[in-house]
């Protein structure tokens, strides 16, 4: 085996593309098999607690990806190591003493700057975070504040308490845990962080959620699942309340889903062209938001079905769309990073579309409603935003450059529109690497008819 290497963005700035990508349109009716790589969500969550766990681990199927490459350098930097199988998608973690005196570069990574300052309350020094410009404005304060409420020491580059990157977690090498309140209505990511290094406080954890919405619960049911399955106890039968228990992390073998939402523009494209696209591997019960995506493209006037079932229990799931797509209005609070992919097809639509709860999205990797107003718009279209979500009206669309905000979500919403609007030009396609690598080509082999796409095809 050999060291799991970050990628070559892992340290530095998000790449940008010397020259905008033009998203191809659609040559006719597609009929594609696309390969999906792993669940970045499931692959940063099943990191951290193989890196905290009782003995080794391995990851097969992982994603490798920015992010994912982000959080193998943090863990290694924080004393966990990582090394490679016959696969860069197999990794091997050996869990070591949390380690200070360290420094974090988290990227654009929400699951790396709020997954790790909890673990780094563990560390025997203190840990430094920071990350690319754009994660300087992202929001921190609630895990932070979490943290000293439970007599961590933490400080910024100022006099006041730090409620971004940059930032440093003084470890002492042990917290003891307890109860806390946060408020996570920008982001689940601050409850799940927390509860992913819980079960090594010396108390455990009893953290209650305060404030007014809890956005994309379905991926806390994600971490509460992942705690279960290496022998954590977890009590959340109050909404809004967890307790995690004292204990260890059972180190396991464990096989990565595919990323559902990043399935979710190739099977969108299914709809925008026409034909079918099949994604192998669907799994018949997840905790993944993106179990919603076959339930809203036939909403949208798509035709799913499952062509074939593995000895696992995974599907093959089709996708069939004759070029036209209706209009929906549907609450995404639950799944909003499926926003940006809804939101193109609903351009594309024969009647308005309403996507709802979905205002935390202000606050990703960027502000998302007013990035999909603003670029749906410049290609013609008539985007609105409401207090909590987005109103499209479809008009006739043309080609400009789309803008992508260093946000790989905006740069594959691009491509699903490019399939019918020529001429549209992605700025920074290279993005999409922050989780799914080699994108445009991928997305280039699934218009080629009787194809199977895949990142290592």
């Amino acid at each position: 085996m050999t060291p799991a290497p970050a990628s070559p963005d892992a340290t530095s700035p998000a790449p940008a593309s010397e020259a905008p990508w033009e998203a191809p349109v659609a040559p006719g009716e597609l009929d594609a098999t696309v390969e999906i790589p792993g669940s970045k969500s499931l692959t940063n969550r099943l990191l951290v607690l193989a890196a905290l766990a009782d003995g080794p681990g391995v990851l097969r199927g992982a994603l490798r990806s920015r992010d994912a490459d982000l959080m193998i350098a943090a863990l290694r930097a924080l004393g966990a190591e990582i090394t490679e199988g016959t696969e860069p998608s197999t990794l091997h973690v050996t869990p070591g003493p949390v380690r200070g005196d360290v420094d974090v570069f988290t990227g654009l990574a929400g699951t790396v700057m709020r997954f790790l300052p909890p673990v780094a309350a563990l560390a025997d020094g203190p840990v430094r975070f920071d990350g690319d410009p754009e994660a300087r404005v992202r929001p921190m304060l609630p895990v932070l504040a979490a943290l000293r409420a439970l007599g961590v020491k933490v400080t910024g580059d100022g006099p006041d308490f730090p409620s971004h990157l940059p930032f440093t977690v003084h470890g002492k090498g042990s917290l003891r845990g307890g109860a806390v309140d946060v408020d996570a209505s920008a982001s689940s990511q601050f409850v799940s962080g927390l509860l992913l290094a819980a079960p090594r406080f010396d108390d455990g954890l009893a953290l209650r959620h305060i404030g007014a919405t809890l956005p994309s619960l379905p991926h806390i049911e994600m971490t509460v699942a992942t705690l279960r399955e290496v022998g954590v106890a977890v009590d959340d039968s109050r909404d809004g309340i967890w307790h995690v228990s004292p204990g260890a992390i059972s180190a396991r073998d464990v096989r990565v889903e595919p990323d559902l939402s990043n399935a979710a523009p190739f099977l969108a494209a299914a709809l925008a062209a026409g034909g079918t696209v099949r994604v192998p591997g669907w799994p018949a019960s997840t905790t993944q938001p993106g179990a919603m995506v076959p339930e809203l493209l036939e909403r949208m006037g798509g035709r799913v079905t499952v062509e074939h079932t593995a000895d696992d229990g995974t599907s093959v799931l089709a996708v069939t769309g004759t070029g036209e797509i209706h209009g929906i209005d549907v609450d995404l609070h639950a799944a909003g990073e499926l926003a940006p992919t809804f939101a193109a097809l609903a351009a594309l639509a024969d009647s308005p579309s309403r996507l709802r709860g979905i205002a935390h999205l202000r606050g990703h990797e960027t502000d998302r409603l007013a990035a999909l107003a603003t670029e749906i718009t410049r290609l013609g279209g008539r985007c609105e935003e409401t207090r909590d979500g987005l109103v499209i009206t479809p008009r006739p669309l043309h080609g400009a450059t789309f803008r992508t905000y260093a946000d790989h979500r905006m740069a594959t919403s691009a491509a699903v529109l490019g399939l019918r609007v020529p001429g549209v030009q992605v700025e920074n396609v290279g993005t999409t690497a922050k989780t799914l690598p080699g994108f445009d080509r991928m997305w280039e082999r699934m218009l080629a008819a009787g194809r199977t796409v895949g990142a290592g095809a």
